[in-house]
Parts: C-alpha cells; structure tokens; sequence
C-alpha cells in the first residue's frame, strides 16, 4: 500500500465510532485488574444476555492495549457471534465490532482485511441511516456508555451522557436504562448526592423495565439506605439474593449494604463469598479488609475499660493482610495504599506508613486519579501520627483546591477550620489561624465571613501580601 493510501485509510478509520476512537487512555485505568473484572463478568453472564457482547468487544480492545493481538481477534470474532445469535435486528450493533475490528487489522498490518471491515461498517450506515449527521446510532451511545462506565471513575460522566443519548431514540430499552441508572449512581455516590436523587428515580424506572434484574434491585437498595429507607432496602436486598444466589456483583452489593448497617459478620460472610466466585478480585480484598478494620474500631469503641487486645490485635492484622492482598493484585489500587498506611501509623509503623503514602502520591499522579483522597489522609498522618500542624494544613489545603464541593474536599475544609480554632483558642492573636478561617469560609462561598477573617489576620499579621490579595479580591468581588 502506498502512502497516500495508508494516509487515506488511516483518515476513514479515525471517523470510525469504536474502542480505538473514544480516547480511552492506557494511564486511566489498571489494565490487568480490568480484564479480571470483564473475565469475570463473562463468565457470570447468561448465555441469553446480549448484554455479553459489548464485554467481548471491550476486552478485545484490553487485548490490543496489553499486546495480545490473538486473543484480541478472538474476542471480537465471540462479540459478532453473540450479536448475530442473540439480536434479531443485529446490524447496527455490529457498528462498534467491525471498527474494532478494522482497528486492530490495521495495526497488523493487515490492509486488506482492515478495509474490508470499514466497507461493512458503511455499508450499515448506509442501510440504517442515523437519526442527523452528527448523531450516531444509539447502539454506539449504548455501548460507548458501558465501555466508559466500566473503564474507570473519571468516565462516569460521559458514560452518563452516552445513555442519555441513546434513549432519545429507543426510551424503553431495559439494557440502556440499566447503563443509566448505575452511571447516575455511580456519579452520585462519587459526589455524595442523597437528596432529590436523579439515580434513585432512575433505578425504579430501570427495575420497572426488567423487574427480575438482582443488579438493579440491589443497586435501588443500596440507594435507598444512604437515604434511611431500610425497610425496602432490605427486602430488595434479600430478593435480588434470593433471584441470584451466586453472583458474585448481587452479592457485593449485598454485602455493602450490610456493612451500612453495621452487620459486618454478614458482610464480610457475603464479601468472602463473592471472592470464592472472583478470586483475583482486589476490590473485594479491599472491602473484606474494610469490614475487619471496622470491627476493629467497634470493639475499641464499645469495650472501654475492658477491651480485648488480642482480639484487637488480630482484627488489625486481618485488615492489614486483606488490605495488602488488594494492593499486591491491583498495584495502582491508591485508596487501599491510603488504608494500610494508616493501619501502619496506628501501629506505630511510621516508616513503613510514609513509603505507602509516597507511593499513593507517585501512583495519583501518574494517572490523575483519587489525589484528593491521598492529600487528605496525609493531612491526618501528619496531624495525628507526626504532629505536624504545619504540613496537615498544607496538605488540607491541597485537598481543598482539587475539588471544594465534594465528600473529601469538605472534610479536608472541617479539619482546617478544626484546626483554625484550636489554634485561636491557644493564641486568640493568631493571624495565621484566623487567615486559615477566612480560606475556609471563601472557598464555602461566604464571603463576608471570609472578608471578617481575613480582617482580623491582617490585624495580627499586617504583613502578610497573601491575606491581603485574598481580603482585596472579595472586597472586589462583593461590587
């Protein structure tokens, strides 16, 4: 092939809509702990769920980005033939499979076959028409919403987007109001939302579409438990298990939901259960580890006087193991490195507690992900287990300015205030303090709190250019 060909083709199959054009980056994502899950899930899904070729495809691409280029045409060769066998009117879904697979035979080289596909992919269009000329089918948008939904948190939303779209055009779709409720979910849960829930409604519209789906019922529970409606969360609970005793996805939520409310023998039960199902699955080491710490933090809690060391002792080092054993199965796993780290400063582990924390930092870096968390817990160590006011609050402050309107952004903003007027209270001349106070309360949008603040700092510490510019620009922005 010449070079204006190869420029030519490459030009057509970068309008193509598939995994190899929706910009899915390698650094996102674990990529070895994703394939276990979508294996997982394969192995898990019904024969007759359609649903079960979008995962083929999916971990064709996961093929391709691990350098499995075999395996990759497999793959793709099971997604056309479960399309084919269990869709009808299959044309348009074979949309996403045929660009994948005109993708990967590009980058072997192979021209003829990547052209023979891209005609396929045509040839469809021209067929079935989509509904403008920008707009895709809405089997892309469904299938571009499950890809991104499971490719990693930062995707949620436009997973959230592509289903959206998608149901424009076919509303009643149970599989595409399936993908919209747990990505609603899933954005809510990551932003804290309980109040006039979009994903709650969404939930109950998906289960009214497939009434039998334990996914769906259990995910409507867990739903309804951050909002204290335990009567009918529990009873979807128990129903979904009762559908699906063995599903490892039913049976983690499950075990969620009774960890909320505090049964962590039955949690953890249900969890262990689950990674008899899914034994390479670090997320669920990492929420058996969750438990025994709180059982832990329960038995110190409730034991007073007469608290069981030993028993202490051993919950910890259950929890530390469990932890560790995430960390070793999925080494980008950052929150789990956040948990044994402080697990380590409470045992008086200080060193070993700093080299986890760094490494969390160097990972959150890399791939721009869970670098709030990281900040915060840091801010703990440091104020609790290095008593170092001064680098908690640097790093409070570092929480705050990734995101202020979140679960972790405002706890990082409570424990600066926290620490504000403990400080006020020692020295009621502490400028530095009262300017901590007056950061606190701009970024919560109160500006003439923070205006009041930032007076009295300058008062004690007229020097400070770094008050003053903030005093001025609310003054400013008050006209």
């Amino acid at each position: 092939m010449t070079l204006n060909q190869d420029a030519s083709l490459k030009i057509k199959l970068i309008q193509l809509q598939c995994h190899f054009t929706w910009g899915l980056r390698k650094e996102d994502t674990d990529l070895s702990d994703l394939q276990n899950r979508l294996e997982d899930d394969i192995s898990f899904s019904l024969a007759d769920q359609a649903g079960a070729k979008h995962l083929f495809s999916f971990l064709a691409f996961l093929n391709y980005l691990q350098d499995q280029p075999g395996e990759a045409l497999t793959n793709l060769t099971k997604a056309e033939d479960h399309i084919r066998e269990h869709n009808e009117e299959c044309e348009k879904m074979l949309i996403v499979t045929y660009g994948d697979f005109a993708w990967l035979y590009y980058h072997l080289n192979d021209h003829v076959k990547s052209m023979h596909y891209l005609e396929k992919v045509e040839d469809i269009k021209q067929r079935f028409p989509a509904q403008s000329p920008t707009a895709f089918h809405a089997e892309v948008y469904g299938e571009m919403g499950w890809t991104f939904l499971m490719y990693s948190r930062k995707y949620h939303e436009k997973a959230k987007e592509c289903f959206e779209k998608a149901l424009i055009e076919h509303p009643d779709n149970p599989d595409w109001n399936s993908g919209y409720a747990t990505a609603l979910y899933r954005v809510e849960y990551e932003s804290n939302t309980t109040e006039d829930s979009p994903a709650g409604k969404q939930l109950r519209r998906a289960l009214e579409l497939s009434p039998e789906d334990p996914y769906i019922m259990a995910l409507l529970g867990l739903k309804l438990a951050d909002s204290g409606t335990l009567n009918e969360a529990e009873e979807l609970i128990e129903r979904a298990l009762m559908i699906s005793p063995a599903n490892p996805h039913v049976m983690r939520y499950a075990a969620k939901f009774f960890r909320k409310l505090r049964s962590m023998d039955k949690a953890i039960d249900l969890f262990k259960r689950a990674l008899e199902k899914t034994p390479n699955s670090a997320f669920l080491h990492h929420q058996i580890a969750v438990c025994y710490r709180n059982n832990k933090i329960n038995l110190c809690r409730n034991g007073g006087r007469n608290i069981n060391r030993e028993e202490v002792e051993h919950l910890l080092l259950l929890a530390m193991h469990h932890f560790q054993k995430a960390i070793d199965m999925r080494p980008s796993f950052i929150i789990a490195m956040i948990d044994l780290a402080v697990l380590h400063a409470e045992k008086g582990n200080l060193t070993k507690a700093e080299e986890l924390f760094q490494e969390a930092f160097q990972v959150a870096r890399a791939k721009n992900l869970n670098l709030q968390d990281v900040h915060k817990s840091y801010g703990n160590f440091q104020l609790y287990h290095k008593r170092s006011e001064s680098l908690a609050i640097e790093h409070y402050m570092e929480g705050c300015q990734i995101q202020k309107d979140n679960r972790t952004g405002e706890q990082c903003l409570q424990k600066l205030e926290m620490i504000a007027k403990w400080r006020i209270d020692r020295n009621p001349s502490d400028g530095e303090a009262f300017g901590i106070l007056g950061y606190v309360n701009q970024l919560r949008g109160d500006k003439f709190q923070a205006i009041e603040c930032y007076e009295k700092a300058l008062l004690h510490n007229p020097g400070n250019d770094e008050f003053l510019t903030a005093l001025c620009d609310l003054r400013l922005s008050l006209h």
